[in-house]
């Protein structure tokens, strides 16, 4: 390798093997991916075997990679994180996605390339103070998360406005809080798959499809709103961003637009050609004290930077993950 190249860390995971995807396409640049694979048998490798990735790096080795490669990488793209809303390791959690992901923001700023990371839409909480992604730092810090990955996100979206502030900062950067995303690659995710995935299998047997009662007197069964975004959507903000000249900071990247999970469902049958049978089942007591009923992003700033590409709905966006992904014998991307 002697080229440019592109470090996507978290390369072999869902949206960061969608973003691996589009830059291998690309063909500008040598694609550098930094992750761990884990057992062969969850097919997580599966993510990037249809690309041409130049180089497989180990996250304990990432430090020294970047040392002897600073002349080469031409940005850098940092999806790399624990992602699970239960981890109970709060350690590991800290340590994977707060201490690793500054060394990555510090790297960056020494030798100024572009940085592209994933942040969370877990920032905001239940939602009590809105969904606006306000990069003022007392607004940051106000949020409330519900769990230890959205603390460890909240973390480091602070470390970034406040290093921004002192002036070390890469060239562009942008943290992108990513809302309810599905879609092709996530398959290894277990119980983290999106509901379209969990939903997909008993859905195309023609079993009943089962979701959440509502305990929240707002809020019908079913009437659990989400903003559900289409990965292919991510990936285009994420690619915009790191290709063109645009800072955006701690941005919202969601479709815009809070569906319910009933129509998600209806949507899947529509894909399917059949009519959904929905049983309501009880929120477990584990998770329902911090369920969200509703999550919608506010695209302002984004819109505000210049994006302009109409965002997928749910109908359009779950058609095709069914019959691209979902349906077909080799499913990824």
């Amino acid at each position: 390798m002697s080229g440019p190249a592109i470090l996507v860390t978290g390369g072999a995971g869902f949206i960061g093997s969608n973003i691996v995807a589009r830059l291998a396409r690309r063909g500008d640049a040598d694609i550098v991916v930094c992750d761990r694979l884990g057992d062969a048998a969850d097919g997580k490798w599966k993510n990037i075997a249809r690309h041409d990735v130049a180089d497989l790096v180990a996250p304990e080795q990432l430090d020294a990679w970047l040392s002897g490669n600073a002349a080469r990488v031409a940005g850098v793209v940092h999806m790399g994180a624990i992602s699970s809303t239960t981890e109970p390791d709060a350690d590991l959690i800290a340590d994977t996605n707060f201490r690793l992901s500054k060394r990555v923001w510090d790297w960056c700023a020494a030798e100024a390339k572009p940085l592209v990371y994933a942040s969370s839409a877990a920032t905001y909480g239940d939602g009590a103070l809105g969904f606006v992604d306000d990069n003022a730092f007392g607004a940051v810090l106000a949020q409330r998360p519900l769990n230890a990955y959205g603390w460890s996100k909240k973390l480091f979206d602070l470390y970034a406005l406040r290093a921004a502030a002192r002036g070390n900062a890469p060239p562009r950067w942008s943290g992108l809080r990513f809302f309810n995303v599905y879609g092709p690659n996530e398959y290894h995710k277990g119980g983290q798959k999106s509901v379209v995935a969990h939903m997909y299998p008993k859905a195309a047997a023609g079993e009943v499809t089962r979701l959440f009662k509502s305990h929240h007197p707002d809020y019908p069964d079913g009437g659990q709103k989400r903003d559900f975004v289409y990965v292919d959507d991510c990936v285009d903000v994420a690619e915009w961003l790191l290709t063109s000249d645009k800072s955006a900071g701690v941005v919202n990247v969601g479709s815009g637009r809070a569906r319910t999970f009933l129509e998600l469902a209806e949507a899947l049958h529509i894909a399917l050609g059949s009519k959904p049978v929905v049983e309501f089942v009880d929120t477990p007591p584990d998770i329902r004290r911090n369920y969200q009923y509703f999550t919608e992003a506010d695209l302002t700033r984004l819109r505000a930077l210049g994006y302009d590409r109409q965002f997928t709905s749910i109908e359009a966006g779950v058609g095709a993950y069914v019959r691209e992904y979902l349906a077909q014998e080799d499913p990824y991307v």
